[in-house]
Parts: structure tokens; sequence; C-alpha cells
């Protein structure tokens, strides 16, 4: 599956568009770990990847934000690999 990515006002942050409903109500935003712990696999396995720093959801996106030290092109072949295997299990 095609994943897009959009980038965002914030450099730290961009947005990946997986062409389906991420939430059909409403949003969730974790800011750390421990937020995410239990309450979404998905933004804890993104958590997993060194340099993630916060995740949220939107109604057809899923926005990672990554710290500073790290560059996207460092992360996010990580972040789509962690998007496409969440699809199939």
């Amino acid at each position: 599956m095609f994943i897009q990515t959009e980038a965002t006002p914030n450099p730290q942050t961009l947005k990946f568009l997986p062409g389906d409903v991420v939430m059909a109500q409403g949003v969730a935003e974790f800011l750390t770990p421990a937020e995410a712990q239990g309450k979404s696999p998905l933004a804890e396995r993104l958590f997993e990847i060194n340099g993630v720093k916060s995740v949220f959801y939107g109604a057809d996106f899923i926005a990672v934000t990554k710290v500073d030290q790290v560059a996207w092109a460092d992360i996010k072949t990580f972040v789509l690999g962690v998007l496409r295997s969440e699809e199939h299990t």
C-alpha cells in the first residue's frame, strides 16, 4: 500500500496519509510512550523508533513529530514501515 506524506507548518512534524479512515470520531494525541501504553498499539510501535517525539491521529492521517536532533531522512522509512505493517495485523 502507498502511504502519502504531507509537510506541515512545523518542520518537525509530517502527516502520513494512509488513504483510509484513521479516527472515525474525534482525534487522539500521544505525547509520550506512557500515554500510548495500552491505548494504541500503533503509537506504541511508533514510539519505539528512535527520535519519535509524539503521535497524533486525525480523521484520515497520522501526524508524527520527531525530535530536533534527528533528520526525517533517518526515520521516515521506519515510520512508513510501521504504518504499512499495522495494516496487515
